[in-house]
């Protein structure tokens, strides 16, 4: 089997598990555990890393919540929560709602917009008032009632991505997904295979897809400049969510590690095969 079919087998045999049980199946993690952050660090713009300004993280009812009821306004205060350790070759799955309106003072494109960041910087090399992390954004977007909104788009603040051998220069680049409007679950998820391919998948189908994601290009402010090396290949890094001034709520955030069997030089071949027997 080669290794692009590899991927796409892989892919394929890891959409089909979706429809199972996770908590039955070995190699997946919960990295929200529905009780608290312990395991999360904060980094909001205009503050401190590790301060949750005004609550805006916090877990209520078994959920993740992002919300803003302790701001006078947002004043482009973004921020991302961070799980405490990186990964490299990993599947990651995601289960968000947007609810509630705005908070005073967000910008119209921050409607109903979050983000699962992948590939991102460590959170205590980003500065006080750095805007976003130097990462990969999975970008998550709801419906407005009235526009086309594709949901699992890629930006890239501080970053590039190729796409069929191409660099892709624009800052986002939209999926091929439905609009997903109201306060309705969506589920998402990220396969993430180093530097080598990185797919965006939504009810069994894969949406976008892209590879050889690299520190360049703009979209991030107030970094430090030793951090943003222009041309360094991000074959792994820390994933965040985001707050960027709608509320959101995440119901779960899972991760199967496939780290251990690259290390040890196991096929994909091999893995998948024990894959399909769980």
């Amino acid at each position: 089997m080669s290794i692009n079919n590899s991927f796409k087998y892989l892919t394929f045999l890891l959409i089909l598990t979706f429809s199972t049980t996770v908590k039955s199946q070995k190699g997946w993690v919960d990295l929200f555990n529905g009780k608290d952050l312990k395991d999360w660090t904060v980094k909001i713009a205009k503050h401190d890393v590790g301060e949750n300004f005004a609550n805006t993280f916090r877990v209520e009812d078994g959920m993740m919540k992002v919300s803003y009821d302790g701001y006078d306004n947002f004043d482009k205060q973004y921020g991302h929560i961070f799980y405490k350790k990186p990964f490299s070759y990993y599947l990651l799955k995601v289960e968000y709602r947007f609810v509630g309106e705005q908070a005073k003072g967000g910008e119209g494109w921050a409607l109903r917009n979050s983000g699962a960041m992948l590939h991102g910087q460590d959170p205590k090399t980003m500065l006080k008032d750095q805007d976003f992390p130097i990462s990969i954004e999975a970008q998550i977007l709801g419906g407005d009632g009235k526009n086309q909104r594709h949901t699992s788009n890629v930006c890239t603040p501080g970053t590039t991505v190729r796409m069929n051998d191409k660099l892709m220069t624009q800052h986002c680049i939209e999926s091929k997904s439905e609009t997903y409007a109201g306060d309705q679950w969506v589920t998402v998820s990220f396969l993430v295979l180093a530097d080598s391919l990185i797919e965006h998948i939504i009810n069994k189908q894969v949406v976008l897809s892209y590879t050889k994601p690299q520190i360049g290009g703009g979209s991030v402010s107030n970094y430090d400049p030793k951090v943003k090396q222009d041309g360094k290949a991000l074959t792994g890094g820390y994933i965040s969510l985001q707050s960027e001034s709608h509320p959101i709520e995440f119901k779960s955030v899972k991760l199967f590690d496939l780290a251990p069997y690259v290390k040890n030089k196991i096929k994909l071949d091999k893995v998948l095969a024990k894959l399909t027997d769980e």
